[in-house]
């Protein structure tokens, strides 16, 4: 061995002796506050800034007009709100359902709590529906034996609360029990078989609503709530829903 090998090998000796193995014994990080008082990255922002107002414009285009302010809260069986919602869903999904089976939707179902926003009197813009179902919820038919429909009405008839109903008419006696219930001014036949429009978070068990669990067939529209509301605002000049007799108490 020459002398620079000699060199090279108590280098490379010294070297390996000396290395340390690095062990990571902790994970520290600190809470950033994201406020107003953060400086703008101007690169960042110049380039965002087309996207947002793209984002923007296509959320405030106009689809329609309230003529009143409708809440969740104006009623105490059936709001407003609610009837346009579930009408809407009835009006906009019926026509792919019955292309696709050859049936009709029987009647609709959809949940109180689902509404989570006012409209507002004056323009309604794709914005309100976002709003009012920020949620991914889809529309799903649901083929219901009587027996399951008979659990349902009973869920809504204990519930005594404004889950919008379409097509569905529920009368309670004075003292809020149970006196009737109808489908085209017919009594329901708890004997056949019924085909449910309702969102996939109920069909899920959502609010507890069991009854979507033993059912004949299931059928997937593929159509958002939100896009059923968009598509229901675009092609209507004004909105002007209103509370009526689909689910009522009976006063005397």
């Amino acid at each position: 061995m020459n002398y620079k090998h000699f060199i090279l090998l108590v280098c490379l000796v010294a070297f390996s002796s000396c290395k340390k193995e690095v062990h990571l014994n902790k994970v520290e990080g600190k809470q950033i506050n994201i406020s107003d008082s953060l400086d703008i990255d101007q690169a960042v922002e110049d380039f965002i800034k087309p996207y947002r107002d793209h984002v923007n414009a296509n959320l405030d285009s106009v689809l329609t007009y309230a003529v009143d302010t409708y809440s969740k809260g104006d009623g105490e069986y059936n709001t407003a709100i609610g009837n346009m919602m579930a009408d809407a869903v009835y009006e906009q999904s019926n026509p792919i359902f019955k292309g696709r089976t050859g049936e009709d939707i029987d009647f609709v179902l959809l949940n109180h709590g689902g509404i989570r926003a006012i409209i507002s009197k004056g323009n309604v813009t794709t914005r309100t529906a976002y709003e009012v179902m920020p949620f991914d919820n889809s529309t799903v038919v649901v083929k219901l034996k009587g027996a399951q429909v008979k659990e349902l009405i009973d869920y809504l008839v204990k519930a005594k609360r404004a889950h919008p109903i379409s097509k569905l008419n529920i009368v309670l006696d004075v003292n809020g029990n149970f006196k009737s219930a109808g489908l085209n001014g017919q009594n329901i036949d708890f004997n056949k078989t019924y085909n449910v429009a309702t969102n996939d978070y109920l069909y899920n068990g959502g609010d507890r609503m069991d009854f979507f669990k033993t059912n004949d067939s299931l059928y997937v529209l593929d159509y958002k709530i939100r896009n059923v509301l968009i598509d229901y605002f675009t092609k209507i000049d004004t909105l002007n829903p209103v509370i009526d007799n689909r689910f009522i108490q009976l006063k005397n």
